[in-house]
């Protein structure tokens, strides 16, 4: 599920009562902000298909802050990279559409704006880092073509200053010989070097909103370090957020101020990412955290989830994590939907006796279900 941290940052916060290493400053300085940047409200995104209506973005809620990364992080199918690409409005339709919900950025809907508009800010005020860079390039344009589009159109700029731009932007991402490369193709770059093409082309123009979904899978220790690094000065710079989807704990330790965690489609919980680390309430939580290899320890097999992720065409009508819960509940409490509450103070959980453990502690912040 996750990978160590690498080791070759200095581990500068530890809570020694778990044996968790997190250090949200290890690739610079936070420079979030109490001004909310992105704000998405019961976003849902359902996809059509012969076996029924797949519910891949179930009524997702989260802010995010300027000068903030708030970290996605889930299994595979659980919804991360959908709800990026609903944001974006790149969902493919059909099968795919957007049928509730609301993305405010800079003052504005986006999911209101016609697309005219919405390429106005697609590039410009939010980019996307994709995870697989040869579906993000396309192998008929050069580098220099592909890097420039978004800085043609959002920067106004051409000729030699738009030359100079794209050179710069991939002297940003650590890519050797800028003025060559620019000139190359797709094919003619490793994985690494295509996926860091991908990050320039995000960066380039400067916007308030960054979404990289795993921006580092192709990247080996020392260039993802770098490039993490410059992630964070960009950040410093422009106060930029950053939607950070991995699977990867020890980037999340050391790059993300916040954490969301996903299931089947819903966030499960939502807190800074200390208080994810250590004090986890949701049962799917402690057991991503608990799939993390300890360097320090020796340990044998690592834990798992039992069961399967449910068919996201078929999904429990109350609480989705309750087939795969070894907590004890009785049917009434998993068919209910379980709640985001606000438990504690900027820590919110689905709270239900079937997924969190010290239910009954919280049991009275509960909403009446004529509320819900």
């Amino acid at each position: 599920m996750a990978e160590s941290t690498d080791a070759t940052v200095e581990e500068k916060d530890e809570d020694s009562s778990v044996g968790v290493v997190v250090d949200t400053d290890g690739f610079g300085d936070t420079a979030t902000s109490d001004e909310v940047v992105l704000e998405v409200k019961n976003l849902q995104t359902h996809f059509t298909t012969r076996w029924g209506t797949v519910k891949a973005v179930d009524g997702v809620n989260y802010h995010v802050n300027r000068g903030e990364t708030l970290g996605i992080v889930g299994e595979s199918g659980s919804g991360k990279s959908v709800t990026a690409l609903s944001l974006m409005r790149l969902v493919p339709t059909p099968p795919g559409k957007i049928v509730d919900g609301e993305v405010h950025l800079g003052g504005r809907n986006l999911l209101a704006l016609s697309e005219r508009e919405m390429t106005g800010v697609r590039g410009g005020e939010i980019s996307i880092i994709l995870q697989d860079p040869m579906q993000a390039l396309n192998p008929v344009f050069d580098i220099s073509n592909q890097v420039g589009e978004a800085i043609k159109i959002h920067q106004k700029l051409k000729g030699a200053a738009l030359w100079d731009k794209v050179v710069d932007s991939l002297r940003k991402v650590r890519i050797p010989a800028p003025e060559t490369r620019a000139k190359d193709y797709p094919h003619q770059l490793s994985g690494g070097m295509r996926q860091r093409v991908v990050g320039a082309i995000g960066i380039s123009s400067a916007p308030a909103v960054i979404i990289a979904d795993e921006p580092t899978t192709s990247l080996d220790v020392t260039i993802q370090a770098a490039y993490l690094r410059l992630l964070r000065q960009i950040q410093q710079e422009e106060g930029v957020g950053i939607i950070f989807i991995t699977h990867d704990f020890g980037i999340v330790a050391k790059m993300c101020d916040r954490v969301a965690v996903m299931y089947a489609g819903r966030i499960v919980e939502v807190s800074d990412v200390r208080t994810i680390f250590n004090n986890p309430l949701h049962e799917y939580t402690k057991a991503l955290i608990s799939s993390v290899p300890k360097l320090e320890e020796k340990s044998g097999r690592l834990p798992q989830i039992e069961g399967q992720p449910p068919l996201l065409y078929n999904l429990p009508p109350g609480d989705a994590f309750a087939p795969r819960s070894t907590l004890e509940f009785t049917p009434e409490d998993a068919a209910r939907r379980p709640p985001l509450v606000e438990v504690e103070k900027d820590h919110w959980v689905q709270l239900s006796r079937s997924s969190v453990s010290n239910y009954d502690k919280y049991a009275n912040l509960m909403p009446a279900e004529d509320d819900e």
